[in-house]
């Protein structure tokens, strides 16, 4: 099973300025503020009890590429608010996920 340190040491390897990763949706936020250029973004979409979208939103508006990295099953909610944007299963293989945001940034 794919965690978020098993995630950082991979993107950390291929090459990626990380940052993150973040628990919460209000540290998310914040980790935005004052930057100006993002690549990609790995989005899980529960934070501690938060869902993720008013950080994706935010992404979305800027034109930042992201996907999602989620364990539920029901995914309409991301489809509907999100189409379009890619959706990685956990568990899952991280290099897996490296690869497609590799697609996203190419």
């Amino acid at each position: 099973m794919l965690v978020a340190l098993d995630i950082e040491t991979a993107f950390g390897a291929a090459g990626a300025i990380l940052l993150g990763p973040v628990g919460h949706l209000d540290e998310g936020l914040r980790s935005l503020e004052g930057l100006e250029e993002i690549d990609a973004a790995v989005l899980d979409v529960d934070l501690h009890g938060d869902e993720v979208f008013p950080l994706a939103k935010i992404l979305a508006e800027r034109h930042v590429p992201f996907l999602f990295h989620t364990g539920r099953s029901d995914l309409s909610a991301i489809t509907q608010l999100f189409p379009g944007v890619k959706i990685c299963a956990k568990p899952g293989k991280v290099e897996d996920l490296v690869t497609e945001v590799g697609r996203l940034v190419h």
